[in-house]
């Protein structure tokens, strides 16, 4: 037995004892549930139960991923959980100690008092490698586990960085509570990562104050949450919540479009302002008296003291339903000042008399009913616009929010960007709903001030992590700096700015090609420093319009055949022909559009990319990717950066479009356009046959080419006068 070989069979031998203390303590965990002396104290043992062994791992696990050794020759073993022997001594220390810090700060600059770090490559609790960091010779230039780990194939869930944690990400993970913290970094640096480690490490050291329960983790959609749903859990924290940014709000009947100058107007925070005031334009003003019949007799309020009372409820500064509650408190006593009896009497079913006249004053309302007939009136969106709501928002952009709406509430369809107005509404009918004390908000450089708010309203203490990159930032509320996010955050904390600057994730060939778009997309943003080379460059596949569904299918196909978890990064406009080529080639897929991901070969849009990892991607069209979106060279640089291995780009234009892409011009009215050249011609008819291919079958074909005939106004052609004949 060579001297790898006999170190590898005494780690084994420590890994299996320290499995056997660790199987039984759970095995004492199990029985702990039976021993309550009845059903309720039965019940708080098996939840503690289940929360120990949560902190102590799963068995079949390995039990430690990693070994330290220091000069004067101490060692201690390192993993997710601790594991202690029947006599409480430690035998693996957590991450998450102040004991294990030297595995992740140890550099050879500074070895932090190590001689050597170990870090073990297991399966389950199998010990199949090891590799050794000595920190007296010469500093390789990138830890060899980290590449090691890097190289392992994706499976459609981000999986838990623990034994790999580089120094910097580390500092990041054990920065203080009491802050906002803003992790900033490019592509593959591992952001999302390290702040989840950073949840896990604050449940750690503030149990005491700070529970599962107690954090929030927020995502940009729900394939991102699924995506990341396992790292917590896999280091021991099972309980914490997690929500994409569209569950914040109520829950209501979704999937409504509207136009891109809606949606972002509905995104602007002075829609706030405006709800606030519309809520409180809905009380009412008094009768001069107001006369009640209670238990057969009328008893006479003036308008005056109910006024008076009304105003009161106003001041006091309560959440609207609050406040309601606290105006039929007044007026019922003022009915008792006057010898009436408020409340008894009403008939079977009804509204008693008081009830009707606070109804009337001060109407009860939920949230998607105030938005629907708000929005659905003209005469309260006007009455807005003369108002001094403080918001500033002018009568053509109120005229943007009216829409017709459903007869019943229920049938009501909302818009993503309506989501954030109703949370809003919520909280101002309702008040405050659960706050937490820490939370967590990712991609967070995308969302509109009104998702901010949204997060912002749920920090109990004002103690939040942000993560994002300034270069992926898109869409509607595209932003330039963290100022512009910061603002719509609490500002009782300190804010940090903390830079991630290597790359890791993505491989030198594809970063070099997609980072000639920052010049363009984001020129004030620093690129990370990549530490590890691909497999090979980026293929570029140039076909016909025809072939492009075709090819992208193929290349994608040929990726999952080899054991590679594939992502389509697919354009809107091409979606259609890569979905029917995908189920004419007779392949399984996923839809990021649908929350999945999960099998080999997985469409995704490149909104739905951010965050997410393949081993290899396929790009569909860039030209179509930078067209799509007002920034869209951060789109097509966040589609080019999601692999860890292979790129391939198929297309039909200019694989990496470094300006946009030129539209022509439209005609003035009366004027008809110029003459094109054959190219366009070839292109143009290539597009259309496309459509034609995947709308319907080919029997219907001649059918749908009479009629773009007949929309066009063309005459017939000698062929179909012969037909005709």
């Amino acid at each position: 037995m060579d001297a790898k070989s006999a170190e590898l069979a005494r780690e084994q031998e420590f890994f299996d004892l320290a499995a056997k203390h660790r199987d039984r303590r759970r095995a004492a965990l199990e029985d702990a549930g039976g021993a309550g002396a009845d059903a309720i104290a039965a019940g708080h043992l098996r939840r503690h139960a289940r929360a120990v062994a949560a902190a102590i791992g799963s068995a079949g696990t390995a039990v430690a991923f990693g070994r330290i050794d220091g000069e004067s020759g101490e060692q201690l073993y390192i993993g997710r959980h601790l594991v202690r022997d029947e006599n409480s001594e430690v035998l693996v220390a957590s991450w998450k100690t102040r004991a294990a810090a030297a595995y992740f700060e140890a550099t050879h600059d500074d070895p932090r008092g190590l001689y050597r770090k170990r870090t073990f490559v297991c399966e389950g609790n199998t010990v199949r490698d090891f590799t050794d960091v000595i920190f007296a010779e010469i500093a390789a230039a990138v830890d060899e586990q980290l590449l090691r780990e890097l190289a392992r194939g994706r499976t459609g869930a981000m999986r838990d960085i623990v034994a790999t944690i580089q120094a910097a990400q580390y500092e990041v993970i054990r920065a203080p509570l009491e802050q906002v913290l803003i992790v900033e970094g490019g592509p593959g640096t591992g952001k999302t990562a390290v702040a989840l480690h950073r949840v896990s490490w604050l449940l750690f050291h503030h149990r005491d104050t700070v529970g599962p329960h107690d954090v929030l983790v927020v995502g940009p959609h729900p394939t991102f949450v699924r995506y990341i749903s396992e790292v917590l859990p896999d280091l021991g924290d099972r309980e914490v919540i997690l929500r994409d940014v569209s569950r914040l709000a109520p829950q209501v009947r979704r999937g409504r479009s509207e136009p891109p100058e809606v949606a972002r107007l509905k995104g602007d925070a002075r829609l706030a302002g405006l709800l606030q005031h519309a809520l409180q334009a809905r009380i009412g003003e008094p009768e001069p008296a107001e006369r009640l019949l209670l238990e057969g007799r009328f008893v006479t309020l003036p308008g005056v003291e109910v006024a008076e009372a009304v105003a009161e409820c106003q001041e006091a500064d309560l959440p609207y339903a609050e406040g309601r509650r606290l105006l039929r408190q007044r007026l019922a006593r003022l009915v008792a000042e006057r010898g009436g009896a408020p409340g008894r009497g009403a008939p079977p079913g009804g509204q008693d008399a008081l009830g009707n006249l606070v109804e009337r004053l001060w109407p009860q309302q939920s949230a998607p009913v105030f938005l629907r007939d708000l929005f659905g009136s003209r005469r309260r969106l006007r009455a807005l616009a003369g108002a001094d709501t403080g918001a500033g928002v002018t009568a053509d952009e109120l005229e943007l929010l009216h829409r017709r709406g459903a007869d019943r509430i229920s049938q009501e369809t909302w818009s993503d960007a309506d989501l954030p107005l109703l949370d809003e509404v919520e909280h101002l009918i309702n008040g405050p709903g659960h706050r937490y004390a820490h939370v967590l908000v990712d991609e967070a450089q995308d969302l509109s001030p009104m998702q901010l708010r949204s997060v912002a309203r749920r920090s109990a203490t004002g103690s939040l992590t942000v993560v994002g990159d300034l270069a992926q930032s898109t869409g509607p509320w595209a932003r330039d700096s963290w100022q512009e996010v910061t603002r719509h955050l609490p500002a009782t904390r300190p804010v940090t700015v903390v830079p991630l600057r290597y790359g890791y994730r993505v491989p030198r060939q594809v970063y070099e090609m997609a980072a000639r778009l920052l010049p363009v997309a984001a020129p004030d943003v620093t690129p990370p420093e990549v530490v590890r080379d691909g497999p090979r460059e980026p293929s570029i596949h140039r076909v016909g319009l025809l072939d492009r569904p075709g090819r992208a299918v193929e290349v994608a196909a040929a990726h999952a055949a080899g054991g590679q978890f594939v992502g389509v990064v697919c354009p809107p406009r091409c979606r259609r022909e890569i979905e029917s080529a995908l189920s004419a080639a007779g392949l399984t897929w996923s839809s990021a559009a649908d929350g999945e991901l999960g099998a080999a070969i997985n469409l995704v849009s490149p909104q739905e990319a951010k965050g997410l990892e393949f081993d290899a991607v396929v790009v569909v069209e860039p030209e179509q990717i930078v067209a799509g979106d007002e920034r869209g060279h951060r789109l097509l640089y966040v589609a080019l950066t999601r692999t860890i291995r292979h790129l391939d780009i198929v297309c039909v234009g200019d694989p990496l479009p470094l300006s946009a892409p030129a539209l022509p011009a439209e005609p003035a009215p009366g004027e008809h356009r110029g003459a094109v050249s054959p190219r366009e011609v070839q292109r143009l008819a290539e597009h259309l046959a496309a459509q034609v291919r995947s709308a319907v079958a080919p029997p219907a074909w001649p059918q749908v080419l009479g009629e773009l005939t007949r929309l066009l106004d063309l005459p017939p052609s000698a062929d179909d006068h012969e037909r005709a004949d």
